[in-house]
């Protein structure tokens, strides 16, 4: 007995194969990374805000360097051979820093969108990058500023990438205190690319960075504390309680007030003086509103503290480059 053929309709039809289509002896491949982003990622890594921060205590310490030793501007010259240079070697430490520091920076909300952690860029790269524009920094300096500058500059990048990066901030809760040296060395650059030698005047400037600092970055590890814990980087606010990091602060930022006001019999002029008192005030203010906000139990809110020190630190170099004009 015969029986009826099964439907075409029924039988599932055969897949087409997929035809592979090969590439011909000498076609061009599909384009890599574009290079714009390839750019974009090096100049990420040398953290362009926190090289536009630095600059900001250099220009000023220049004006009144000039003012004060030879009652002239500084030159054209020096000032765009010491700003050039002077980010270029800041560049140059940040870039040496994301290379030491990319197994951390993984780890961290904050800085897990660095180009290392994301594999943008490959780690040898980086740090070649880094090396090199540190070199052309400080050679730079030497052949157009002078030697002292370079030296400064040199031992700036050296005190961040070696006593910072790789002793200090994963060994001690004052990383950031004594790490505060390279953040302050700006100030003494500029003002031995405009003398060649130091004062006292740059002394104190360099004091008041210094101490301004502890504040400014107690309070965004604070924020961030959670990410320095995963990271097992013991930064205070990680490892201390947050009323004795708020304490702390009052007391940095008290000192900072003072010696801010000792740049008064120095030399500068009322302005400076004025503004000094007023924005140094405004600063311990903040900081005794954090203490009071963490005796309380609440929110400390640390975020207020630190957008304000960099209005704070950017309005009194600001008033002493005014102040230069003055003297």
């Amino acid at each position: 007995m015969n029986q009826d053929p099964t439907p075409a309709a029924a039988v599932a039809p055969r897949p087409a194969r997929k035809r592979i289509e090969l590439p011909e002896p000498g076609a061009a491949q599909a384009p890599g990374p574009d290079w714009r982003a390839r750019v974009a990622a090096y100049v990420s890594l040398t953290k362009p805000r926190i090289v536009e921060l630095l600059l900001i205590t250099t220009i000023p310490a220049m004006l009144v360097a000039a003012r004060m030793e030879h009652d002239a501007l500084p030159s054209l010259t020096a000032v765009l051979a010491t700003v050039f240079g002077g980010a270029l070697a800041a560049g140059s430490a940040n870039a040496i820093n994301c290379y030491i520091d990319r197994d951390i920076d993984q780890l961290m909300g904050r800085t897990s969108r660095r180009p290392l952690a994301k594999h943008q860029i490959p780690p040898r790269n980086a740090l070649v990058f880094g090396l090199i524009i540190g070199v052309i920094a400080v050679l730079g300096m030497g052949l157009l500023v002078n030697w002292l500058a370079a030296a400064l500059t040199f031992g700036a990048i050296v005190y961040y990438d070696v006593v910072y990066t790789i002793w200090l901030k994963r060994t001690t809760p004052y990383n950031t205190v004594w790490g505060g040296a390279c953040g302050a060395a700006p100030v003494l650059i500029g003002w031995a690319a405009v003398t060649g030698h130091m004062s006292w005047m740059a002394w104190v400037l360099f004091a008041v960075v210094f101490l301004w600092q502890p504040p400014h970055f107690y309070a965004l590890a604070m924020k961030f504390k959670d990410d320095y814990i995963a990271a097992g980087i013991p930064m205070l606010p990680a490892v201390a309680p947050a009323r004795r990091v708020a304490i702390e602060s009052v007391v940095y930022g008290w000192a900072m007030l003072l010696v801010s006001l000792v740049a008064v019999p120095l030399g500068s002029t009322w302005v400076y003086g004025v503004v000094a008192l007023v924005t140094g005030g405004m600063f311990v203010l903040e900081c005794h509103k954090l203490l009071g906000r963490v005796n309380r139990g609440e929110d400390p809110k640390p975020m207020r503290l630190f957008h304000w020190s960099v209005s704070y630190l950017t309005l009194l170099f600001l008033a002493l480059a005014v102040d230069s004009f003055l003297m």
